[in-house]
Order: structure tokens, then C-alpha cells, then sequence
């Protein structure tokens, strides 16, 4: 007779739930997971950007007081070599800086003087300015007729008959745009002096509020190549704009261009506007060579022959002599260009390559190196 074993209890990780002998899933874990964005970390994203927006509604309602501060001290961070270089010969610092700004001023009286005189007789002839230029824009009456026409076939607006040029009443309010008022001349002035004269002990004060050893470090890493590379900039940008205007004016004298030396300075301090400069410039020479000459095709000689010399400087001279050290992306320095230009008008648009160093000197210096890198493509 055979003797029957007893049942065996399952072992305890064999034992199985009723829901899993029928074959039904096992239910997924209700544990939440973190945020990845917390509640706190939105709430300072927020707060930062207020802080923005407060910080660039303040530089724009405060521009009479904040752009002649900001100017001064990027020039005079940029003419501090030229401090330092006087001051081994013996010669105080304050007045190397007043030798340095007189300097300046009269370089840019002197550039002023050039333009001056034309423009005032230019402008006394704008009328006839304006006729003599509708009368040589006569060749775009037919492309303008057969593009009314076909807004007509296509059902839109008939509005477009002629090329009419716009009126002459903007250039007061454009010469009021473009001069600072005499408030600020004199504040811009008395600040750069100020600056390079003290600027030593600016940068011993500034380095000595930190209390770390290490970051007094960074401070003065910070502050040299600031100077330094801001230096090098104005040398460089002021070079290669001195030799624009000179090829400007023997471009301009070639062709038989009017005043061809007003135009090459015009030419050298467009330049250091970047993008907006040489387009205005090339904008300049369009409309004095249609009024001074008989032909279109003349007339648009000079102006094509500094579109190939702007060419020729902007990819091949400039970023040879400027050298990789101080070149930058140009999609930033566009964007920088732009909203300096909309917050500070024309002096923010000199302003704005700067400032653009400074921010990126700075970023370089805030930021471990040790971050981890994308790989190359």
C-alpha cells in the first residue's frame, strides 16, 4: 500500500497572490515621481526675469544719466594702455588722461570738421536734391507701373503709381536723434577723465571687496583681460577704419565723387558702427553719386566698388589682422547690435561689440572649466 506524502506548503518567495493565479497584470506602483522643474526653481525663474526687464526699463528711461556713464568707462577701459604707457615715462596718470582725452576729442573734432561743412551745404540744397534725384529715378517708373498692374489683376490695392521720395522734415528731428545734448557731453567727458585717472584704484578697491583669495584671483583675471582685449579692440577696429576711410576717399576721388575726403571719414566712423555702418555708408554713396552724376550706371560705380572693398575687409582683412582672440559669432553680435541700437540709439550701437567682449570675458571666467563639453561633430 502506498503511503501518500504530504502536501507541501509553498516556500514564502513561491507563494503567489489570487489575482496573479488568474493571469491578471500586476497593478503599476502609484509612488509619484520628483518634478523635474520645482515649484521654487520656477518662482526664481520668474524673479530673474523681472529683475531684467526692470534692470533694461531703468537703462532706457535713465539714458540721459546711464549712457554718458557706460560710454566712459568702455572708453576709458580701452584708452587705460595708453595710460599705463605714459605713466612709465614719469608722467602722473592725471594728466596723461587729459592729454589722452584731448587727444581724442580733437582727432574727433578734427573728423567732425571733414563731414561738417558738406553736409551743411548739402543739406541748404535738398529741394533741389530731391528733384534732381526723382528726375534719375525716372528708369524704375516702369517696373513700378507693371507691378501696379499686376496688384490690379490679382485684386489688390491700387495705391502704387509712382516712387516718391519721403520729405525733407526728418532731418532735424534725425540731428537731435544722433547729438547728444550738451549735459551729457560734458558728464561723458568728466567721467572719462575721472576714470583713467583713477582707474588703479578703482580696480584695487573693486578686487579687494572679495574676501576669498581665490576669487580676488578671478577679479584680476577678470579686469586684465577686460583691458587688455578692449585695448586691442579700439587699436585694431581704429586701423582698420582709418584704412576704410582712406580707400573710401581715393575710391570717391577716382570716380570723380563730390568732397571724395568727407566721404571717407564719413566712411571711417560709420565703420565703427558694425553691420548698420557700411550699409548706411553704401546708402550714402548711392544717393550722391545718382544726384552728381549724368548716368545711373556712374553714378552706382562708386558704390559698387565699396560694396567689394566692404566685402573684401569684413571676411578676408579683418579677421586676419583681428585674429580669432577677439573675433565673434556674428548671429550674437547682430542681436547684441540690435538691442543696443533700439535702447541707446547710435551709441549703443558703438557700444555694442564692447560690451558684447566684456560679457563673454566674463562668462569665461564664471564658468568651470571643468563643465562637461558636447562632442565634436
Amino acid at each position: 500500500m502506498a503511503v501518500k506524502s504530504p502536501p507541501t506548503k509553498p516556500l514564502p518567495h513561491e507563494r503567489q497572490l489570487p489575482h496573479e493565479l488568474e493571469g491578471t497584470p500586476v497593478p503599476d506602483s502609484k509612488t509619484e515621481l520628483p518634478p523635474l522643474i520645482r515649484r521654487t526653481e520656477v518662482v526664481a525663474i520668474c524673479l530673474v526675469g523681472l529683475l531684467i526687464i526692470c534692470i533694461i526699463a531703468g537703462l532706457y528711461l535713465a539714458k540721459a544719466f546711464f549712457l554718458p556713464i557706460t560710454m566712459a568707462f568702455i572708453v576709458g577701459t580701452m584708452l587705460s594702455p595708453a595710460a599705463n604707457f605714459l605713466e612709465r615715462y614719469r608722467i602722473p596718470r592725471p594728466v596723461a588722461a587729459v592729454l589722452i582725452v584731448a587727444v581724442v576729442s580733437a582727432a574727433s573734432a578734427f573728423m567732425v570738421s571733414l563731414i561738417a561743412s558738406p553736409a551743411v551745404e548739402w543739406s541748404g540744397k535738398l529741394p533741389e536734391l530731391g528733384s534732381l534725384l526723382r528726375e534719375k529715378l525716372h528708369v524704375f517708373d516702369r517696373p513700378l507701373a507693371l507691378w501696379q498692374e499686376l496688384q490690379s489683376t490679382l485684386g489688390g490695392p491700387d495705391t502704387l503709381t509712382t516712387l516718391h521720395l519721403p520729405k525733407i522734415d526728418w532731418v532735424q528731428p534725425t540731428l537731435e536723434f544722433l547729438s547728444p545734448t550738451f549735459a551729457e557731453f560734458l558728464l561723458f567727458i568728466a567721467t572719462l577723465i575721472l576714470f583713467i585717472a583713477s582707474w588703479r584704484d578703482l580696480r584695487r578697491a573693486l578686487i579687494m571687496n572679495f574676501g576669498e583669495r581665490e576669487w580676488r584671483l578671478r577679479a584680476l583675471r577678470i579686469l586684465n583681460e577686460i583691458e587688455d582685449r578692449l585695448g586691442g579692440y579700439l587699436l585694431m577696429v581704429t586701423m582698420i577704419n582709418a584704412g576704410v576711410g582712406i580707400a573710401t576717399g581715393l575710391i570717391c576721388a577716382v570716380t570723380g565723387m563730390p568732397n571724395p575726403a568727407s566721404l571717407g571719414a564719413l566712411a571711417a566712423i560709420l565703420n565703427f558702427i558694425p553691420i548698420i555702418g557700411p550699409v548706411a555708408m553704401f546708402a550714402v554713396l548711392v544717393v550722391v553719386g545718382l544726384v552728381s552724376f549724368p548716368t545711373l550706371s556712374a553714378g552706382l560705380l562708386a558704390p559698387a566698388m565699396f560694396a567689394v572693398m566692404t566685402f573684401l575687409e569684413g571676411h578676408f582683412l579683418t579677421p586676419t589682422i583681428v585674429g580669432r582672440r577677439l573675433a565673434l559669432n556674428a548671429l550674437a553680435v547682430f542681436l547684441t547690435l540690435a538691442f543696443w541700437t533700439w535702447l541707446w540709439g547710435p551709441m549703443g550701437a558703438f557700444l555694442s561689440s564692447p560690451l558684447l567682449i566684456v560679457a563673454l570675458i566674463v562668462k569665461e571666467h564664471l564658468t568651470p572649466s571643468a563643465s562637461p563639453q558636447l562632442p565634436e561633430d
